[in-house]
């Protein structure tokens, strides 16, 4: 059954229910991408569980979300239960050898796993907008505020950076909008409210320092097997759109950060987008483009995507056409959509002369499977009704104590799961505007001698008793001991706020030359 350079997935059965063939997936496709679909119960979850069993075993790392808890058990040996014992005597899986596999626990709250961070800049404008459902003009600003930052030296590290920079923005609209594009405020206002929204959400957690390496997510063990990362998301489903935005910015920083490797012998990562449909769900066109950019040539850097979800009808067509690898559980039929949806996961398969595909997906029973894979040259495998094969370690949930353990021998242990605040874009901004501060109140002591007078009370126009005046020009009273001095027109006393402005003008001057630069989804370069 198990073979080199191959992924065993299940066995065949004849149209008389006769076992047939063993199905595989060869590793050297990997990283053509693939399709889990299936209605809820039908086993995708398990199936996901093989296939991250699979390539942890050939040494290829997994990144997958444990939407309900149920893939913990993934780090825990199997036990030798009926049914996984009945399915592998069914398909002849001989021998069925039960083991554990290397985990690493992750979650954005930090409870369930090691916190996940990344930082405003590095999450850049397009995928926040999308996060905050902003409008046009919303959008429109925020890269604004993004371009003053990264042309700036601002770093925008977290929730309180941002807002810093907006308000600087929102103070000094009608300077910067003649430079750098049309700033509303009321746009402004809108997005330190969506920002005060994410925060109630929890996305306060997701911003900050330290961020996730993704060098961490691609670990290797000394016996040669990949390290399976497991993304705690049954908390983080409460915020779909928070999830969705996570998986779609990890898939872009590793896009940006991966050499090219062209097609190697087994991807360099397999990354599994559980619940595709959020990805994808309301997202505008612009952003649907470039995921598909994205797709379609991470491929080239060694990272296979795995979408999992209900419906194939989730998933763009564009999109669909980059996934070479599929394995459609059952789906029902009863309303159009759905019938619709049968007849499109029909179509994508290499069709078998054997059975009607269509009539089949809506047949079949728990843990079975059609699957058509890529072999030879890269063409898809004829379409196979397959038995999936159990897995080999546990099928359920950790227990808090069994996860505790796991975390705390883990190798990243001790590394994300404390806070650092250092100098950032509000640190900046504050300390600029209280230096500016300082500097306008000196002038204006200097100018009104109050620095070596004691202050007091005055009502102008009214005279002061305390000090003689004398007559000046144009037959004007002045201060004793002072003479009136003319004022060209239209002079005014720089305000505070044009001194901080001016002191950003000078470092974004000065640094346009270290401007950061952004890829397709708008994460940074390094």
């Amino acid at each position: 059954m198990l073979q080199p350079g191959m992924l065993y997935l299940g066995t065949s059965r004849k149209p008389d229910d006769t076992l047939d063939k063993g199905e595989y997936l060869t590793l050297k496709y990997g990283n053509r991408h693939g399709l889990v679909t299936g209605a809820t119960g039908t086993g995708k979850t398990v199936t996901l569980q093989v296939l991250a069993e699979g390539f942890a075993s050939a040494g290829v790392p997994v990144f997958c979300a444990d939407i309900k808890g149920d893939l913990s058990g993934i780090a825990a040996r199997g036990e030798p239960k009926d049914f996984l014992l009945k399915r592998a005597a069914e398909i002849g899986l001989d021998p069925y050898e039960f083991t554990q596999f290397p985990v690493i626990f992750w979650d954005l709250y930090g409870e369930k796993g090691h916190r996940v961070r990344t930082t405003m800049s590095e999450m850049g404008p397009l995928l926040l907008s999308r996060l905050m459902n902003a409008t046009d003009a919303q959008e429109g600003v925020l890269n604004i505020a993004f371009k003053i930052a990264d042309e700036g030296g601002l770093p925008l590290l977290d929730l309180k950076d941002l807002r810093a920079l907006l308000t600087y923005m929102s103070e000094n609209a009608s300077a910067l909008s003649a430079t750098v594009g049309l700033i509303s405020k009321a746009s402004v206002g809108s997005i330190q409210r969506e920002l005060l929204i994410l925060e109630q959400q929890g996305a306060e957690h997701f911003f900050g320092e330290p961020a996730l390496k993704v060098t961490d997510i691609m670990r290797v063990t000394p016996d040669g097997r990949g390290t399976i990362s497991v993304l705690a998301a049954d908390k983080l489903m409460m915020n779909p759109r928070l999830y969705g935005t996570f998986l779609l910015w990890l898939l872009s920083e590793l896009f940006e950060e991966l050499p090219e490797v062209g097609d190697p012998e087994k991807p360099r990562l397999v990354f599994f987008f559980d619940e595709a449909h959020l990805l994808f769900k309301d997202a505008p066109k612009v952003l649907l483009e470039r995921i598909e950019q994205v797709v379609r040539l991470i491929r080239s850097k060694g990272v296979g995507v795995y979408f999992v979800t209900q419906n194939p009808l989730d998933v763009p067509e564009t999109v669909l056409a980059q996934l070479g690898n599929r394995v459609q559980h059952a789906l029902r039929a009863y309303t159009p959509r759905e019938q619709k949806a049968v007849k499109t996961a029909a179509e994508t398969f290499r069709p078998n002369p054997d059975f009607d595909c269509a009539e089949v997906i809506t047949t079949l029973s728990t843990g079975e499977a059609l699957i058509s894979t890529l072999e030879g040259k890269g063409a898809p495998s004829m379409v196979e009704r397959t038995l999936i094969r159990p897995p080999s370690a546990r099928v359920g949930p950790l227990t808090d104590a069994e996860r505790a353990q796991v975390m705390a021998l883990s190798p990243v242990a001790g590394l994300y799961d404390t806070d650092i605040d250092r100098e950032s874009a509000y640190e900046i901004l504050a300390a600029r505007a209280a230096r500016a501060s300082q500097q306008a109140e000196a002038a204006r002591e200097a100018e009104t001698g109050t620095a070596t007078k004691p202050s007091r009370w005055t009502l102008p126009g009214f005279g002061d008793d305390a000090e003689p005046t004398q007559t000046g020009p144009m037959g004007k009273p002045t201060r004793a001991g002072t003479a009136a001095k003319p004022r060209s027109a239209g002079y005014q006393r720089e305000t505070v706020v044009e001194a901080a402005m001016k002191t950003v003008a000078r470092t974004v001057a000065s640094s346009l030359g270290r401007a950061l630069v952004r890829g397709i989804l708008g994460s940074l370069k390094r």
